[in-house]
Order: structure tokens, then sequence, then C-alpha cells
């Protein structure tokens, strides 16, 4: 003998339109198939949502009342409904039949996350790359936890020119879905500065060390950048801070790529030779530069 409808929502028979929903609710969320994978929980699921239907109309549930669970043979106009199998009314809302069957908007029941009972839920994780690594693109291995248990390798192909919050779909590699189709995996990369290069959108900056003499004379060196060497040219009486720009040598995009700065950075020797320690000598005493005027 079946479960009786009020006992299936562990509810009284004098329950008001609140108790039943509100029993429904806290039992849905426990055994969807969606989050519940033991042995009979679609079973019960359908069960509760059957009690649901037939509770949550006022008419089915006079007519449960009166003939109890085998009412729908002595009511001539729901003769024809069905109370085994799920149908789907549009959207996410779906719609268990039964007396007087109610939809049910599955995004208010379990919240905006919820992809429905056929389609499986979308899954999503992050990964950190290198200014490097979205500069070249390539491929990487994301390991993602299941909300079941365990964790799942994926390899996924990060384009060249990444950007800071890009996200990339896996097709089928989200949750289970109940008709066979199943949710994605959507990755969100995250680009992270690494000790030669900060991204700013699609240009990049780094640092370009270089002597006293090449910053006082000028001179031509040579500038490390995810494409490759380049050579740039230092203007005379270049301070640490002053900003290079390399055209076209930033983050690849479709159209206009971006640029590269170098940022001139000032570095002395940590010991000096005799000779070199000379030298400086001279210039300090023929030269009227001075630092904390700025000429």
């Amino acid at each position: 003998m079946a479960e009786d409808l009020y006992s299936a929502l562990g509810v009284s028979r004098s329950a008001d339109q609140k108790e039943i929903r509100r029993a429904y609710r806290e039992k849905a969320r426990k055994f969807h198939p969606d989050v519940n994978k033991t042995p009979g929980a679609e079973e019960t699921f359908k069960r509760i949502s059957e009690a649901h239907d037939v509770l949550s109309d006022p008419e089915t549930r006079a007519q449960y009342d009166r003939f109890g669970e085998n009412f729908r043979q002595y009511a001539a106009a729901d003769a024809a409904r069905s109370s085994e199998q799920p149908r789907r009314s549009g959207g996410t809302r779906y719609t268990w039949s039964g007396g007087g069957a109610q939809s049910v908007n599955w995004e208010d029941l379990f919240g905006g996350g919820f992809s429905g009972f056929g389609r499986g839920a979308d899954h999503t994780a992050e990964l950190e790359i290198t200014v490097e690594e979205a500069y070249r693109g390539g491929r990487r291995t994301v390991q993602v936890a299941s909300p079941y248990g365990g964790a799942q390798e994926y390899t996924i192909d990060i384009p060249a020119g990444a950007v800071d919050g890009q996200r990339l779909r896996i097709a089928g590699a989200g949750g289970a879905g109940a008709d066979g189709q199943d949710g994605d995996l959507l990755v969100t990369l995250r680009v992270k500065d690494s000790k030669r290069y900060r991204l700013s959108g699609a240009d990049i900056e780094t640092d370009l060390p270089i002597s006293p003499w090449e910053a006082a004379l000028g001179a031509d060196v040579s500038v490390p950048t995810p494409g490759g060497t380049v050579t740039v040219h230092v203007p005379p009486g270049s301070s640490t801070g002053r900003r290079l720009r390399l055209r076209g040598q930033g983050m690849p995009r479709r159209g206009q790529p971006g640029d590269l700065y170098a940022r001139v950075k000032v570095v002395v020797p940590r010991t000096l030779s005799k000779k070199e320690k000379e030298l400086f000598e001279q210039l300090r005493d023929v030269s009227s530069f001075d630092a904390r005027r700025g000429s």
C-alpha cells in the first residue's frame, strides 16, 4: 500500500497551505536526484512531488480526503491525469502531474543556480595563470572537486591573449543530468603578475635595469618580452621610473595588440673596483648636478 500523502510530506491532515509548502521545500531539497544519489531517493522525490501536487490544490485535496488513494478513479475530471511521470512546463519549471498538479519553479526552491531536473547543473572553477601563459596560450590541467565527493581532472586550452576574468566552457563536464544532458564546467581565468611582468588590460609592464652611465649617456638595450627579446633605446638623462613604450609588444588582441612599457630602473654597482671608484670620485668633483634639486 502506498504511503499516505500527508505522511509522505510529514504533515498532519489539518496542515494549512503554508505548512504543506514548507514541508515540501525541505523534503525536495533533501531528496532531489541532482543532490541525492542514494538508492530510492528519486522515487521518494516523485512521491513527495505528487503529494505536493495533490495537497496544494484545494479541489484535489478534497477529493483525496474523501476517496483516499484511489480518488482519481472517482473524480471524472481528473481521470486522464498521470501520477507517475514528470513533464516539463517550460523554462526551468517542472511539473509532476497528479490531481490538480501545480507547476513548481525550481529556481525559487533551490536558488538561481539550479539548472532543472532535466539538464545537469553547471559547475564553476578558477584557474590562475601567469602573464606569459596568458600571452602565449597553451594547455593546463584543472582538478575540480565534485560536490558528491572525489575529484575530476580536465585539460583546457588557454587561448593566446587570454584576459583576467575570461571564462572558458567545457561542455558536459558539469553535473549529471537526469535526461542525459550534463551541465558544463565554467573555468574563470585569473591572470597573476609574475616577478618580471605586470598586466594592465592589454598592456604589459616590466622593469628595465640600466647602469648609471646608460641612464646618463643613453643606450640601446635588450628587453625580454613574453614574445621574445627586443631592443629599446634609452634616451640620455633617463631616471628611475621613466616609461619607455614598445608599441604592439603587449598582449595579442584581434585588430589592435597591447603595448609593452619598460620602466627604467637605475642600478648601481654593489662594489667598485679601484679604478671605478676613482672615476666616480672624479665625476663627483667636476659635476654640478644636485639630485635633491633635480638639476
